[in-house]
């Protein structure tokens, strides 16, 4: 048992510093930029809350176990801004080395089942997966919303950048919040001449 809990206490305290890493996206007051515990945290409160509405294929308490791991490899890859310029085949390789690593801390059974949960968001395939992502796409232009363009002004965004990086992975997950998104994000661009 004590090795059980070393084990798991290794990964708490490495997983602690998912809090050091800083993402592109402004808390939604814009005072600073968040972190990805932060992140990882709000859109799991976002399933908790929004799940309620989601297709009832999705099991809202597996996407919240998903949305809690989804940046954990951010700890040694570090995060790729949506808007960013980065190599994606290069930082998939970053963010597998991480899994392998991170989730190689726990006990073999959470490890393994950690690891799944984490590969299964990835891959995007299932409908758990598909919500989860989609919330990870959604919550960020809320926040931008919230504090006047956020990352889309840092990275002068278009519209046609936002709805093909942001929006479709949220229409293949949860149309209705692209439906409820949409015309507050292309009221904002048309109001930049960003259209």
């Amino acid at each position: 048992m004590s090795n059980r809990l070393d084990a798991q206490m290794a990964f708490l305290m490495e997983a602690d510093k998912l809090k050091q890493i800083v993402r592109g996206t402004t808390l939604a007051d814009g005072s600073r930029y968040e972190n990805s515990g932060e992140h990882s945290w709000h859109i799991a409160l976002f399933a908790l809350v929004l799940g309620a509405d989601a297709p009832t294929d999705v099991k809202v308490d597996r996407v919240i176990k998903m949305l809690l791991l989804h940046d954990i490899v951010e700890i040694d890859a570090g995060d790729a801004p949506i808007f960013g310029d980065h190599d994606a085949t290069e930082m998939a390789a970053k963010e597998e080395a991480a899994a392998t690593r991170l989730f190689g801390l726990l006990p073999p059974d959470q490890a393994q089942s950690f690891r799944a949960l984490w590969d299964e968001f990835e891959a995007a395939q299932t409908p758990d997966a598909r919500f989860a992502k989609s919330l990870d796409r959604f919550q960020p232009p809320n926040q931008n919303l919230a504090s006047g363009g956020g990352s889309w002004i840092e990275y002068n965004t278009d519209y046609s950048q936002f709805e093909a990086r942001v929006g479709n992975k949220i229409k293949r997950g949860a149309p209705w919040l692209w439906t409820w998104l949409q015309p507050k994000a292309e009221a904002w661009f048309a109001a930049r001449g960003r259209l």
